[in-house]
């Protein structure tokens, strides 16, 4: 190139860098010109905001809120309320335990595999007529087996047993039969048990039979007895038994023992509340 068109390119340069920035600055006066200004932009929404307002407890005097400050969230209504909704479920519990014990007791004699309780029997009572296991179905039975020559154990436990008899029959009359069965026919007959029992109670019901129908039935309730061996004639012998009375459902199903650490109140709440969960009909005498 030779030196005039040389100069000639430099002289050019200038001119079309100065054109361009020019351009540049019309481009960005055109797009301000264009750019809304605030005054045509929507207005924002302004969200409004309620004042919190803090709620006060009024009291009328300096001690009530005193008093309020100490007893906190809790008022002695509340704790009476709660003190009293914990000894209802406690005592609801209680019972509710109680209900399942018996229940437990009267069907464990029941399940398959374990040994029964109780049985038919045929025997003869204190007024000569024949009385079977068939004769104390349809209500409660209480047996209790002795004998009359009992010295202090036996005349014991029967009164015990007319004081349970006579608890019973005030809260549930005519569904519990006291039933007494001799341990020793030899020397208990029809007589001997009449006169025995009416220094107890007269509604007791006394059973007595031939030796063998007295041991079927012993063993059939599980009870133990023994009378000595090679006793003279007209001489005194004492008669090892058990000591028990044994509960009878109207189904003639075995229900529970009650022993001697029993009281005849706490026997006969025990007859009692096994009565009321006896869902069939009961018989009277």
């Amino acid at each position: 190139m030779s030196q005039p068109a040389m100069r000639a390119t430099f002289n050019v340069l200038p001119r079309a860098a100065t054109r361009q920035c020019l351009r540049s600055l019309s481009t960005a006066s055109n797009m301000a010109a264009r750019r809304p200004t605030t005054s045509c932009l929507p207005k924002p929404q302004t969200q409004t905001y309620q004042p919190l307002v803090q709620r006060r407890f009024k009291f009328k005097t300096v001690e009530e809120a005193k008093s309020r400050y100490r007893s906190g969230p809790f008022s002695w209504k509340a704790g009476i309320l709660f003190l009293m909704t914990g000894a209802g479920l406690l005592f609801y519990f209680e019972k509710e335990k109680e209900r399942m014990q018996r229940k437990r007791i009267a069907e464990s004699t029941k399940g398959v595999g374990r040994p029964k309780v109780g049985g038919p029997f045929s025997l003869i009572d204190q007024n000569g007529n024949t009385v079977t296991d068939e004769d104390l179905k349809g209500r409660y039975s209480l047996v209790y087996f002795g004998f009359t020559h009992c010295p202090d154990i036996c005349p014991e436990e029967l009164d015990k047993m007319a004081r349970m008899f006579d608890l019973v029959e005030e809260k549930r009359p005519g569904v519990l039969a006291p039933v007494f069965v001799t341990c020793d026919p030899a020397r208990d007959g029809p007589k001997e048990l009449k006169e025995y029992l009416a220094e107890f109670h007269p509604k007791f019901i006394g059973l007595t039979g031939t030796y063998d129908q007295i041991k079927a039935m012993c063993k059939a309730y599980r009870v133990y007895f023994s009378t000595p061996t090679e006793v003279k004639p007209g001489q005194d012998y004492l008669v090892d038994h058990s000591i028990y009375f044994y509960l009878m459902d109207p189904e003639g199903d075995f229900v529970e023992a009650l022993g001697r650490q029993h009281s005849p109140d706490q026997a006969a709440k025990i007859i009692v509340d096994h009565m009321k969960e006896w869902k069939g009909p009961l018989k009277k005498a």
